[in-house]
């Protein structure tokens, strides 16, 4: 039996707490705030719940891995997990609204054609099998196994080029490259690409062509919710921990890792130090490099309103951005608040969020430049301005507003991609030392921080 600390409770914390207790360790969990989950976060005001983190699941398959490995049960008798129908609505600048439904390759591609045209569907679909490819060669290296020691190519197979383009000199193929070239173009299927590479963190301009694994994963797996709120599942995964015997201690900041004779032994804290055989960080600054170029933030509003959710609403809609490449140059290079960005509306048909049948809660988000602070007043203003784009579409909640609150966070971690910047190995090569969560190997994300924890308990092994 090894003596273990991990050293932050997040979702990868929490999740490599659970699995090294269940492989027969002993397990100490250390976190500087008052309460596990990270990221994962819930807030509480009059009645109504909101996510302040994200608020749905992709790959679910990482948690029932987890449920099993851990306690031999699937996922669904520790929480409740549904398919979002439909996955998302989406309205573009130009007026046209498109409603993507869940997990059916071939209900996207009719729902492609009839928004934007015959043969639209048929490019996204195309374009989709492609980053299919992308799933396949990367799944092992970059998702169930340590960072490898070379960074793996882009393996986004590129169309053949015609004409006088094959003259043309070839380079790193990228996210806008695939929506100029295999898209056509399309404003409406490129705005589309794009929001699934803001959603999670990387520039649309940018991003490698791998990045459309994205679309692959979400339309081939589904897009769930937690009952509750995402803060169920940390709550499930906390629970699962304390049945396994994980030791918690809050409020309890690691100010350093203690070495000798080569190889990191435990770490200090205000009450002196801990001994460990190893030690797992999820935290920059304790092992964990800082990134060198920061991922961008996410401006939310919770919105508490009066009046019943309308029958028929969609729990994921999107209003895209006036222009994708300003928006991206906004956020990427100039970091500074978009004008007209790309939001995302969250309105859950769950009645536990809500004080009684005649209220709504919903959570509006925007991915805003890393590191940016605003002032209450700023914050204020700009979550105005948004309810007045999204009135400007359509969806004006202005006159059931009860209240509002806002959240901004300056970094999100995004997901590791081949071709693009990969996040720091598991085993960073100092013994003693594994690096675990959204900042290590395969990166951010709810599902990767899981994939995050099993590798590293993997490399453990059982006591």
């Amino acid at each position: 039996m090894a003596r273990i600390i991990v050293v932050g409770a997040g979702m990868g914390g929490l999740a490599a707490a659970s699995r090294l207790a269940t492989l027969g360790h002993r397990v100490t969990v250390l976190e500087a705030a008052g309460t596990y989950g990270g990221q994962v976060g819930a807030y509480r005001r009059e009645g109504f719940g909101f996510d302040t983190g994200p608020g749905l699941l992709a790959l679910p398959a990482v948690y029932r891995d987890l449920a099993l490995k851990t306690g031999r049960e699937p996922l669904e008798q520790l929480v409740g997990l549904r398919p979002v129908e439909p996955e998302s609505r989406h309205l573009f600048a130009d007026g046209t609204e498109l409603v993507l439904p869940n997990a059916s390759r071939g209900g996207v591609g009719q729902a492609l054609d009839a928004a934007f045209g015959a043969g639209s569907g048929e490019r996204w679909n195309d374009m989709v099998n492609r980053g299919r490819t992308v799933w396949e060669a990367t799944r092992r290296p970059l998702l169930e196994e340590p960072r490898p020691a070379v960074d793996p190519a882009d393996p986004y197979p590129v169309p053949p080029r015609r004409g006088l383009s094959r003259l043309l000199p070839r380079g790193r193929h990228t996210l806008a490259d695939v929506a100029a070239r295999e898209l056509d173009g399309a404003p409406g299927p490129a705005a589309l690409l794009a929001e699934y590479a803001l959603r999670y963190g990387l520039d649309p301009l940018a991003a490698p062509a791998s990045a459309t694994v994205l679309p692959y994963m979400e339309q081939s797996f589904g897009v769930w919710y937690v009952d509750g709120g995402l803060r169920a599942l940390a709550d499930a995964v906390f629970a699962r921990c304390e049945k396994r015997g994980v030791e918690f201690r809050f409020d309890t900041p690691v100010r350093a890792l203690e070495r000798a004779g080569g190889r990191v032994t435990g770490v200090r804290t205000d009450d002196g130090v801990l001994e460990a055989d190893a030690v797992l960080s999820a935290v920059p600054g304790l092992g964990v490099a800082e990134p060198a170029e920061p991922a961008p933030g996410r401006f939310t509003v919770l919105l508490a309103l009066d009046g019943a959710r309308p029958a028929g609403t969609a729990h994921r809609t999107v209003l895209h951005g006036a222009d994708v490449a300003v928006e991206a140059r906004a956020v990427f290079a100039d970091r500074t608040l978009p004008d007209r960005p790309t939001v995302q509306l969250l309105r859950p048909d769950d009645p536990s969020l809500v004080p009684g049948p005649d209220s709504e809660a919903a959570v509006l988000t925007v991915t805003v430049p890393a590191g940016i602070t605003l002032t209450d007043a700023q914050q204020d203003a700009y979550a105005e301005q948004l309810l007045t784009q999204l009135a400007s579409a359509g969806i004006d909640l202005r006159s059931r507003l009860r209240w509002r609150e806002t959240r901004l966070t300056a970094f999100v971690p995004a997901p590791a991609l081949a071709g693009g910047r990969l996040a720091q190995a598991n085993e960073p090569g100092e013994p003693g030392l594994y690096l675990i969560g959204a900042h290590a190997h395969p990166g951010g994300g709810l599902a990767r921080v899981g994939m995050s924890a099993s590798i590293t308990a993997g490399l453990l092994g059982p006591a």
